[in-house]
């Protein structure tokens, strides 16, 4: 089993309001496709569960600027069990790295409870990482965050743009798949963040598009904030 090389993609983050968002989507989506994952409303729900260890390391990294980091999560779309990603995410600057590998509902659970012995003898690097890194650094499940997204896809250089809405913490449960789960908005409409990922370069058309420049770039953490609205709940 060996490993293979690791692809990093360019990630640019903005705040954005109501009007840019409109404007922004109805010169987009002329050039790119919806996401096929989007319901009716042309959205997804994504819920996320973040995991940092004992000295609660990713939280502090992304704060004070440390170039090379890395953030383990499990994440749910839908609210479904269907597909139950264990990702890590890894980033460099504005260059990032996504690994991911499915899991089982069962796995999940025995993750959650922290029985997670079983990912030691997985064939899977990235479940081997994750029992390396909860047993020596006590890694443990630290915040749910949750967001509807609306994302849009195009094949040259892998671009995708993504509208996240409603980004909210949740602070009564660490499981993803508890439906009865408190949470509490935490960037309210019409204020929302775009994502812009790409490979090699951002396509002339898309950046046109977008209309965006480096100054209204943001170092924004969806993680940070709401780990930050939990600790002060």
């Amino acid at each position: 089993m060996g490993h293979t090389a690791r692809k990093f993609r360019h990630e640019l983050k903005y705040y954005i309001n109501y009007n840019d968002y409109i404007a922004v989507r109805n010169r987009i989506k002329h050039v790119l496709k919806l996401d096929s994952n989007a319901n009716e409303q042309g959205e997804y729900f994504i819920r996320s569960l973040y995991f940092d260890d004992i000295y609660d390391s990713a939280l502090f990294e992304k704060n004070f600027g440390v170039n090379l980091r890395n953030k383990y999560r499990i994440r749910i779309y839908n609210m479904s069990d269907k597909s139950i990603k264990l990702e890590r995410k890894s980033k460099v600057g504005q260059y990032v790295n996504k690994e991911a590998v499915n899991i089982s509902r069962e796995e999940y659970e025995n993750i959650l409870q922290g029985k997670f012995t079983f990912l030691d003898a997985a064939d899977s690097l990235l479940k081997k990482d994750l029992f390396m890194t909860m047993k020596n650094k006590l890694l443990i499940p630290k915040v749910i965050v949750d967001y509807d997204r609306e994302a849009y896809v195009g094949n040259i250089s892998d671009v995708r743009i993504t509208f996240d809405k409603n980004v909210r913490v949740a602070f009564s449960s660490n499981d993803i798949f508890n439906p009865n789960i408190a949470t509490k908005i935490i960037f309210p409409m019409p204020m929302m963040i775009m994502e812009v990922k790409f490979n090699e370069f951002l396509p002339d058309i898309v950046k046109k598009m977008i209309s965006m420049d480096a100054k209204d770039m943001s170092a924004i953490s969806k993680y940070v904030f709401c780990r930050v609205q939990k600790n002060n709940i």
